[in-house]
Order: C-alpha cells, then sequence, then structure tokens
C-alpha cells in the first residue's frame, strides 16, 4: 500500500509536525504504543497477568491499583476491608513492586502507568528504589505516573489532603523527575475521569488544561524551567464513540496547548508545544446489557484515536462494564488495538481526515469553545479556585444529567438499552480468589515483622520533616520505601502535617 506523506497539506492547510500541531505533533506515521489496564488482587497475582500481556505484544502497562492503594491505606487498615485487590491490585510497600515485576525485564518496558495520583510521589519513590536494585539506571525504562491530583476533586474521589497541600506534593514529583529522572513522565492531566463523570468534550480539555496549568505555574514558579518539564508531560483522555467529533477534539486540543504553552509560558523547546496524547476508549459507553456489542464500541473508539494520531492508547475490554476483565477479553482487547494498528492502513498517514469539511469546522469550533472556557475559568480564579468552590464539580454534575436524561428520553441510542433491548446472554465474569484479601494481610503482616522498625522510623522523621520545611518529599520517600516504610505509614506522617479533606459543608 503506498502511504500519503505526512506533509501533504491540502488547500494550504499546516503541515503535521508544524505549530500549531493541530494534524499531529510528527511528520512520520506510525502505530502507537499499545498497553493494556490491568491489576487485581495480589502483587503475585497481577504478575501473571502482567506476563501474559508481554507475551501477547503489549508494550506498555497499566497498572490498576485497588481503593485502599490509591487512597494511601494499607491492607490491614480497618477502613481497608473488603476492598482489598477488588479494583485493583493492592500495593502496601515496596516488597509488593518486587512481586508484581519480578521476572519482568524493565528495560523492555516503554511506559508502566499507574493510578497513582493521590500517592504519586509514592509511586515514583518505589521505581526508583526498585531500580537502585536491579543496578539500572531509572532512565533506562518508561514510568508514566499520573499523578493528577486535581482532577480527583471533581471526578473520582481519591483524594486524602486538601487540594493546596495535593498541589504541592504532584509538582513535588514534577519537579524531581525534571531534575532526577528526565526520561519519565511525571505528570497525566487526566481528562478522562473528568469525561467519565459526565462532561461533555469541552469541558473535558478545558478542565484539564486549567489543571494543567495549576502545576505548571507551580513548578515555574520553583524554578523549574517550562523547557524541562513540559515536554515530559501527557494528557490522558477519553475516546468516545461520536466518530467525528472526537477525531476534532483530539485535533483541537493540540492546537489550543501549542498556543497556551507559546503565549502563556514562552516555550522555546518545540517539544513543550506539542501535545502528548494518551487516550482510554470510554468505560461510560460500554454496557452490562448485551456486552458483546460493547468490542464494537471500543473498536469505533479505538479508531476514532488512530485517526487523531494519538501516541499511546488503551481499548477497554468488552466485560468491564460488570467487573474486573477476564484475562480472555483484556487479550481481545489488545488485539483489537492491533488489528486497527496493521491491518487497516490507518497508521500508514497522518491525520488522514485533514482537509475534510466536516472535520475542520468542528475542530474549529471545539478549540474556540475550548479557549472561551479556559478564559472563564481564569476569571474565577483559575483551576484551584473552582475546585474549591466547587465550580467545576456543578457544571460536571450538570452536564451528567443532561446526558443521562437524553438517554432515558431515548435522545441519545444506546442500542441494548434503549434501543433493539432483548435478554443478554450470560457472560463469563472475573472472579478474584476471596482468599487474596487475608493473604496480603498475612504477607503485610510479616514485612512488618522482618524489617528494621527503627529504619523505618527514622525514615518516616525524614519524610515528615521534609513536608514541614517545605522541601521536596520524593527523595525522603525513596528512603522510606528502601526500608520497607508502607504505603499509609508515609501517607499518615503526611496527613499529621497537612490534614484531611473535607468537602465544603461537611460536618
Amino acid at each position: 500500500m503506498t502511504s500519503l506523506r505526512a506533509d501533504y497539506a491540502p488547500d494550504g492547510q499546516e503541515h503535521a509536525g508544524e505549530f500549531p500541531y493541530t494534524r499531529g505533533i510528527s511528520a512520520e506515521p506510525g502505530p502507537w504504543i499499545m498497553g493494556q489496564y490491568a491489576g487485581f488482587g495480589t502483587a503475585a497475582e497481577t504478575n501473571g497477568r502482567f506476563r501474559a500481556l508481554l507475551e501477547a505484544g503489549v508494550t506498555g502497562f497499566s497498572v490498576a491499583l485497588d481503593l485502599p492503594t490509591q487512597m494511601g491505606l494499607d491492607s490491614d487498615d480497618p477502613a481497608a476491608a473488603g476492598e482489598v485487590g477488588k479494583v485493583g491490585v493492592a500495593i502496601d510497600s515496596l516488597a509488593d513492586i518486587e512481586t508484581l515485576m519480578a521476572g519482568i525485564p524493565l528495560e523492555r518496558i516503554s511506559q508502566m502507568r499507574t493510578t497513582a495520583n493521590s500517592i504519586g510521589y509514592i509511586w515514583a519513590a518505589m521505581f526508583v528504589a526498585l531500580a537502585e536494585q536491579r543496578g539500572l539506571d531509572p532512565n533506562a525504562f518508561g514510568i508514566f505516573i499520573q499523578n493528577d491530583v486535581l482532577k480527583e476533586y471533581v471526578a473520582r474521589g481519591t483524594q486524602i489532603f486538601p487540594p493546596a497541600p495535593s498541589l504541592r506534593l504532584s509538582v513535588d514529583v514534577l519537579e524531581y523527575v525534571a531534575r532526577h529522572v528526565p526520561r519519565w513522565v511525571p505528570l497525566a492531566v487526566s481528562g478522562y475521569h473528568i469525561r467519565e463523570s459526565g462532561s461533555d468534550a469541552v469541558q473535558e480539555i478545558a478542565f484539564t488544561f486549567a489543571n494543567a496549568i495549576a502545576y505548571l505555574d507551580a513548578a515555574v514558579g520553583r524554578g523549574v524551567s517550562i523547557d524541562a518539564v513540559a515536554p515530559t508531560l501527557f494528557t490522558f483522555l477519553s475516546a468516545d464513540i461520536e466518530l467525528l467529533h472526537e477525531v476534532a477534539k483530539f485535533r483541537a486540543a493540540r492546537r489550543v496547548w501549542a498556543k497556551l504553552i507559546r503565549e502563556r509560558y514562552g516555550a522555546r523547546d518545540a517539544r513543550s508545544e506539542q501535545l502528548r496524547i494518551f487516550v482510554f476508549t470510554a468505560g461510560s459507553s460500554l454496557t452490562a446489557q448485551q456486552p458483546l456489542n460493547n468490542v464494537v464500541r471500543a473498536t469505533v473508539e479505538a479508531i476514532a484515536a488512530a485517526l487523531a494520531g494519538v501516541q499511546t492508547m488503551h481499548v477497554c475490554a468488552y466485560d468491564e462494564a460488570v467487573g474486573v476483565p477476564t484475562e480472555a477479553a483484556a487479550t481481545l482487547a489488545l488485539r483489537t488495538q492491533q488489528i486497527v494498528a496493521f491491518e487497516t492502513g490507518l497508521t500508514e498517514t497522518v491525520d488522514p481526515f485533514g482537509g475534510s469539511h466536516a472535520i475542520e469546522a468542528l475542530t474549529a469550533e471545539t478549540a474556540v469553545s475550548i479557549e472561551a472556557l479556559l478564559a472563564e475559568i481564569e476569571s474565577r480564579g483559575g483551576a484551584l479556585a473552582c475546585i474549591e468552590s466547587g465550580w467545576f464539580q456543578d457544571e460536571i454534575a450538570g452536564s451528567a444529567y443532561r446526558q443521562a436524561q437524553a438517554v432515558e428520553a431515548g435522545e441519545k441510542p444506546v442500542i441494548g438499552v434503549n434501543r433493539f433491548a432483548s435478554p443478554s446472554e450470560p457472560i463469563a465474569v472475573f472472579r478474584s480468589d476471596p482468599a487474596g484479601e487475608q493473604r496480603q494481610r498475612d504477607s503485610l503482616r510479616a514485612l512488618r515483622e522482618r524489617r528494621s522498625q527503627s529504619d523505618v522510623t527514622r525514615c518516616l522523621d525524614l519524610v515528615e520533616s521534609a513536608a514541614r520545611s517545605g522541601a521536596n518529599v520524593v527523595p525522603a520517600c525513596v528512603e522510606a520505601v528502601k526500608v520497607y516504610a508502607t504505603v499509609g505509614e508515609i501517607v499518615g506522617r503526611l496527613r499529621a502535617v497537612f490534614g484531611e479533606w473535607r468537602p465544603s459543608g461537611a460536618f
């Protein structure tokens, strides 16, 4: 098949790989990094799934953490009861990371992504420590830390501390990575969860970029060059079911980002202006009714992302509406990516929809709407102020309500739900080992018994001291995880300094 050169620009259009990068950040066509989200039960169980995915051709992993880990709770915390290993893997200490990555060559992994948002600084510390154990330069492999705690307040709810200190901890990771591990991705500003919570496409991008501005302003305020941090960032966005609108959204996002970075920060490195996009197909589009329909939905969404020229992608498994994916469903989702990438020819041309009247009009309209909403957010004091006032949350809730009404009224068709509904055939549902939670607690108890408690206390004191003094906490966290201090113990020391988040109006 003959490729259309990526620098072809019909009717005087801009070229791919050139400012403002609407048509893509590179003029060279090619496939994206393929990774599948995986994690359940104990680190040993998840390690088995990772090995299977690696053999199936995965080049990057997304580690699903269970809710206690995301909330900074150890598996033996009473508040974690019943949730250990349920929606992701339980990670209590460096010992679990050692098990999680056992037999997996780190240098073969282009990206190791994670949902660590409120505990991004601990996740970074654990992989620095693991690299040291293996005698590797941390820059020899790719770590991708989501680390976007601000969107937790508006979209997911795993925040631990109040917004201001949470922002500071996320920026600690940005600063540390920029200075010590520049190959890593220290932040993936996430619109995905904003969209999953009910936002529309414009809100998804505008709220995400507003959060990014808060992080970048804080990093630059510490003396970190914009050209040291911006090129390392990713966005984490949703590919929803409306194909043309989604292609236009990604194109518009690149255009708005490039102008924002140039005009607000005066970046000199072109890479700072190039928006790198990690796409997850939309979990919210999946249905428990007629779940095999989800294979089609995920394929359409993957095609939209491919047409838009994203850098990395995850395709949802068809059974995710009912639970953690089975291995067979996860493999089929990976095969979906591989078929789109290697059989359709979509990766042989950059921005194949460029020049289309519909796509160009939608791109321009979306970009204007994003910029207008960003201006409104700025007028309200920026992302942190909009979070603290609840304005982001209210705007998303209003959008979600309107979308739900449209489905209920039948105005928005959902096949198998409000159109062409029929009884579903039963499907195999993944079941985690019910004894896994107790095994994780037993493992944690054994760890506490064999480690040096005096070393743990000393290193936890360093973490607390760094937090109180305003120093970057990541170096102290590295020392703490190396002596097997736990996630809950580190977070507990920070909670003593920063307090806990309470929603406005809470008693």
